[in-house]
């Protein structure tokens, strides 16, 4: 019976050159490929409408062989091997009546084909292991299929690994974050900051939005592109992007743009604040990354500082590293963070706490600023005590600007 293609599968996985997994995949392509007489042995990868074709030796530019790239699942004989549609051996491909037909057999320039799928550790089909040449070829047979069957279970080893996993997920955010870097594929929306004893709209704070279809949220896209390397180029191109709308806010107000200590430190990144300095602008320190050396750190904020634009501390009361950021820095603005607010007008403690953190910011010459105000009671309670400004779907949602 044969195995059928999974209802969901894995993002596209891929290695990094110099890869000591793909290497060794490599040694074991070119075995098959000497063993069996073929010109090219491929390895890929299916995705839920592609297959990837991740490693390959042989004749791969005479055969159009698009090592590193997706290709289409549906027109492929692997899809038809998987579903059974198509044996695992076609000795000459333009006297089957299937294959003779495909765009792919003219394409490839296949004139024999062999293939055997490679297994995730749950038993779902994850790619093939294809052997082809621009010739027919005769000798292909049951025994060909037992022989890479044996090679496709080594391959399907060492690319389930947790390490090579590993690899293969950080290589396929680096490629589609580099795809969201390339395309300014990022989005800003604008939430009002609003001073609570007023309604005043005092500022606004710059949020990237991504493709849901590429990430499901702003947070995920982050994370994947500090995973992979590209942390600091994403939020350049944020803050970039925020910073283009500055013209568009209102007189009077400010914009906040979301930064991490590790792009703090980075010189473009400084550079385009620099470019863009005022008492207009307000950095919020974000948690994508630790900060290791508040020194350096400080030292790299003087010159924003000093050139008017102000510093925010995001997640106060959250944790450890929040208060730490506040006694170091000495922000202008502490934002109390979100699980602080909610419900703050039934909780005695949370109440005594935002007090604390107000009365604090007074006298360190900071302002407060309440997050994720949902409910009118919330923001009277809030109001009541003293904090400064808010932020909340109550006071408003994030949008684009006018």
């Amino acid at each position: 019976m044969r195995a059928a293609l999974p209802d969901t599968v894995d993002e596209s996985e891929a290695w990094q050159p110099g890869d000591p997994d793909r290497a060794e995949v490599e040694r074991l392509l070119t075995l098959i490929r000497s063993h069996l007489g073929v010109e090219v042995a491929w390895v890929s990868a299916f995705t839920a409408d592609q297959q990837f074709i991740y490693a390959a030796t042989g004749a791969i530019e005479a055969m159009n062989i698009p090592v590193g790239e997706g290709t289409d699942l549906q027109g492929s004989f692997c899809t038809r091997v998987v579903a059974g549609t198509l044996p695992e051996v076609i000795p000459d491909t333009r006297r089957q009546p299937v294959t003779r037909d495909l765009a792919v057999t003219r394409d490839l320039r296949i004139g024999s084909y062999a293939g055997a799928p490679w297994y995730r550790p749950d038993g779902t089909v994850a790619g093939m292991l294809c052997c082809v040449s621009r010739h027919p070829d005769p000798s292909l047979d049951q025994h060909t299929v037992k022989y890479m069957a044996l090679i496709a279970d080594l391959i399907g080893d060492h690319m389930s690994s947790p390490l090579a996993q590993q690899r293969r997920i950080t290589a396929d955010n680096r490629r589609t974050v580099a795809g969201v870097i390339d395309d300014e594929a990022v989005r800003m929306v604008f939430q009002p900051v609003v001073r609570l004893r007023d309604r005043h709209t005092v500022g606004f704070e710059a949020l990237a939005r991504f493709d849901p279809a590429v990430f499901a949220g702003p947070d995920k896209a982050f994370a994947a592109a500090t995973q992979c390397g590209l942390g600091v180029p994403l939020e350049l191109l944020a803050v970039r992007q925020g910073l283009r709308r500055l013209p568009d806010l209102p007189a009077g107000t400010w914009l906040a743009v979301n930064l991490s200590a590790e792009a703090l430190l980075d010189g473009q990144v400084r550079d385009t604040m620099l470019a863009h300095a005022s008492d207009r602008i307000t950095v919020e320190i974000t948690e994508h990354t630790q900060v290791t050396d508040y020194p350096q750190l400080t030292e790299a904020l003087s010159a924003l500082r000093r050139a008017g634009v102000r510093l925010s501390i995001d997640d106060a009361g959250a944790g450890y590293a929040s208060l730490q950021h506040i006694l170091k820095l000495r922000p202008d603005l502490i934002k109390l963070d979100i699980s602080l607010v909610r419900d703050i007008h039934e909780d005695p403690a949370k109440t005594a706490l935002a007090q604390s953190l107000a009365a604090f910011a007074t006298k360190v010459d900071a302002d407060l600023i309440a997050e994720g105000i949902e409910t009118a009671a919330e923001l009277d309670r809030l109001t009541e005590i003293g904090v400064t400004y808010g932020q909340g779907y109550h006071l408003a949602r994030p949008a684009d600007l006018p």
